[in-house]
């Protein structure tokens, strides 16, 4: 017996993303561990202050890709 350690990441519903392609004809036992969400947290991004307050948004910034492009669950 040996141990590999698969990392499977969930949509909003709760099912597996993306199936890892496991060894064939054999059986196994799955323990899961639900990670921290560490990387999650998001931090308040600041500009520097040389150029805070600075900047003018000329137009669309977000029409580059479109709404169908996105895959967003429905």
């Amino acid at each position: 017996m040996y141990a590999e350690r698969l990392i499977l990441e969930t949509d909003v519903a709760g099912r597996i993303k993306e199936m890892p392609i496991l060894p064939a004809n054999k059986q196994m036992e799955a323990i899961f561990l639900v990670t921290d969400d560490l990387n999650l947290k998001k931090t308040q991004r600041q500009p520097h202050p040389d150029i805070a307050g600075k900047a003018k948004v000329i137009g669309d910034i977000i029409d580059t890709v479109s709404q169908a492009e996105w895959n967003l669950p429905k």
